[in-house]
């Protein structure tokens, strides 16, 4: 029996000339009560699209929505709004992929609850706040009493995220929608997410659609999943037979664009160097709010010693609050040190003051994870791609010319220059960050989750992008992140940080066949697998 039927759902945008933009094409599908089902594709592909769809949620917006989505006897396309509202949170809930972004920073998380319970139950304050205490316990919230008082910033993303599931299950909807759920968490979190929405489906018998660009989450979490390429459904079926035997080529290629634990190890271009930077005893602290005194800093980086030695790169791999980014922006003095020495090159960098860092950061860049943060969006790419040479010295037309033959470089058109940030798409945003990091020749390069948030086939297009720059700019690489399986694939060596300390440095090779710590073994078993 279906709890869900959608059948030929199409949506629309207007664009500026007239025309408009397909973003969901005729979809058509079904969710068995109790059931789970994914849907997977490449950004654009119309996947989040259409989950908002199923609540109503593009009823305020300028897109024009068709076809027939089914809760039983009702269709959400042609009940008012009023009754669309009584649906949301009562029958159908939708948990979101940010959820910093989809929590009011201003209110309690319990407050917040609450008033989704009252909204559909009328319940009174007290006992909406009986049922947000309760839901966040459910959902593994320690002290739910007293953690229902604090506010989304004083929550870690994962607890955020439980928090929003808690909102979700406070009126016991018979479905949830869930949009990339764990897609900015780290493999662990992102373990005991899946974890508990699998226990909520088994307690409850709500019945579970996951939208997501990540196979392996799809691998252990559904029964049948939906591939959407162009706003078309273009393959439907179990999980386990559309995995293992894909009929359909874009299928196929997402399913090659996956990292795997079990893949091949990069061969390596050239044979790596003496060190080119060498960190000793590197430390920083931070001062915890309204503490004054040493014993009340924390300590983020603590006395890691590390050598990053000339061509290789270095995966730097642990759980958000392990140190690896903050760690990372010392090593391009973009924080400074607590203690500990810097060496580049043979030159000590660790108290140089700024203007005697200028010439030593042409050859020490970073590229962010978000490069949407990172890029000012009332300059053109050109601009900010040219921007680190004006800032070195460059006339302004050298600097604009090479900003447009690094925009060619890095697979972008340089014609474009002139258009600003919001223009382009996630992927090619960060093929802006990556042109303007390269835009002083540096030596070492050091890549912040210069992926995460991005889906398999673009995730793998950059890469490919940093393997042959490495080459051509004979760059060093430093590369952070938290998934393992694209750390194995683009590493020579790889360190695990762990609060705060760098408990194993090793050979990729050798680190994932036989990790000898304890916490790197619980990393690598938290990696969802491939079916």
């Amino acid at each position: 029996m279906s709890v869900l039927s959608v059948r030929d759902l199409t949506v629309e945008f207007p664009a500026d000339d007239g025309s408009s933009l397909r973003a969901v094409d005729g979809v058509s599908f079904d969710l068995a009560a109790g059931g789970a089902l994914g849907i997977v594709g490449e950004s654009g592909s119309g996947k989040s699209t259409t989950a908002l769809a199923l609540l109503g949620l593009h009823r305020r917006s300028s897109a024009r929505v068709s076809g027939e989505i089914l809760l039983g006897d009702d269709d959400v396309n042609t009940l008012g709004d009023e009754a669309v509202r009584r649906l949301r949170g009562h029958r159908i809930a939708m948990i979101f992929q940010d959820p910093l972004s989809a929590l009011d920073p201003y209110y309690r998380i319990g407050d917040q609850i609450s008033e989704v319970y009252r909204t559909h139950s009328g319940a009174s304050r007290r006992a909406a706040w009986a049922r947000a205490v309760e839901v966040l316990s459910r959902v593994g919230v320690p002290d739910a009493a007293r953690r229902a008082r604090a506010r989304p910033h004083e929550f870690s993303g994962g607890m955020r995220q439980r928090a929003l599931i808690a909102m979700a299950l406070a009126c016991e909807p018979e479905i949830l929608v869930a949009d990339e759920p764990t897609s900015a968490l780290d493999v662990t979190v992102q373990a005991q997410i899946l974890d508990l929405i699998d226990e909520l489906r088994a307690d409850t018998g709500m019945a579970l659609l996951l939208v997501t660009h990540d196979l392996g989450v799809v691998s252990r979490s559904v029964e049948r999943v939906l591939v959407m390429q162009d706003g078309r459904a273009v393959e439907e079926g179990p999980v386990g037979e559309v995995l293992r035997e894909p009929a359909e080529p874009y299928t196929r290629a997402l399913l090659a664009a996956v990292p795997r634990l079990d893949g091949p190890l990069p061969a390596r271009r050239t044979p790596a160097g003496e060190p080119l930077l060498t960190v000793t005893g590197l430390t920083r602290e931070f001062r915890r709010p309204g503490g004054g005194l040493r014993h009340d800093a924390l300590r983020a980086v603590d006395d890691v010693s590390l050598e990053i030695r000339r061509g290789e790169t270095l995966g730097v791999v642990g759980e958000s609050g392990s140190g690896k980014t903050t760690l990372a922006r010392m090593i391009v003095r973009l924080l400074a040190p607590t203690s500990g020495r810097i060496e580049f090159a043979g030159r000590d960098i660790t108290r140089l003051g700024e203007r005697d860092l200028r010439p030593v950061r042409r050859d020490l860049q970073m590229v962010f994870q978000d490069p949407v943060s990172s890029l000012n969006p009332r300059r053109t790419v050109g601009d900010s791609i040219a921007d680190p040479l004006r800032v070195q010295g460059t006339g302004d037309r050298e600097a604009l010319r090479t900003a447009r033959e690094l925009m060619g470089r890095v697979g972008l058109d340089a014609a474009r220059h002139d258009r600003y940030p919001h223009e382009f798409s996630g992927g090619q945003r960060q093929r802006m960050g990556i042109a303007r990091a390269l835009s002083l020749r540096p030596s070492l390069l050091v890549c912040d989750e210069p992926v995460s948030a991005l889906d398999v086939s673009t995730q793998a297009q950059i890469l490919e992008l940093l393997a042959g720059l490495q080459e051509e700019y004979e760059l060093t690489i430093v590369f952070v992140s938290h998934d393992l399986a694209v750390v194995r694939q683009v590493s020579d060596r790889v360190a695990v940080m762990h609060d705060g300390e760098l408990v194993e440095l090793a050979d990729a090779g050798e680190l994932y066949a036989k990790p000898r710590h304890e916490y790197t073994r619980t990393l690598l078993a938290a990696v969802p697998a491939l079916a």
